[in-house]
């Protein structure tokens, strides 16, 4: 159950993974990254909705959640919620983007640095396994950044 500010009724997983897909996650996505409060015209312009109303649609329902708030000069991000991503500055980076890295350097020192004099079973086994855990943390990070990052 995700707990959203004062005067808004508490929202079910349900609800929510209802009311974040689409267009609403476009906007809540495009927010996140926007380091300024934006307004309903700007947001229809910049994701090409067909009216700053169906914006307002959704800004409305965002809002009605706790994600969003409005401040002077437009809407601004309440609560950050991230399913598979941090939040860097202005940018949505896959959790397993730091998993993938890791498992690159650990890979790379495992063949060039600790290269045995002869190939044993163990070694081998060991070298295998590692690229196919490199390779899942490789597809997980590309699936979730073209996802969107939630």
């Amino acid at each position: 159950m995700f707990l959203p500010c004062e005067g808004v009724s508490p929202v079910t997983d349900k609800d929510f993974a209802e009311t974040l897909k689409g267009t609403a996650l476009d906007i809540y996505r495009f927010m996140l990254t926007s380091n300024k409060p934006v307004g309903v015209r700007e947001l229809s312009r910049v994701l090409e909705l067909s009216s700053p109303s169906v914006a307002q649609h959704h800004l409305q329902r965002l809002e009605s959640m706790g994600l969003v708030k409005r401040e002077c000069g437009g809407f601004v991000v309440n609560k950050v919620v991230l399913n598979h991503c941090i939040k860097i500055s202005r940018f949505l980076i896959p959790r397993y983007f730091f998993y993938l890295s890791l498992s690159i350097v650990v890979l790379i020192v495992e063949l060039f640095v600790l290269y045995p004099a002869f190939l044993f079973q163990g070694y081998v086994f060991g070298v295998i396994a590692h690229i196919l855990f490199t390779a899942i943390f490789a597809y997980e990070t590309i699936r979730i950044w073209r996802k969107g990052g939630l």
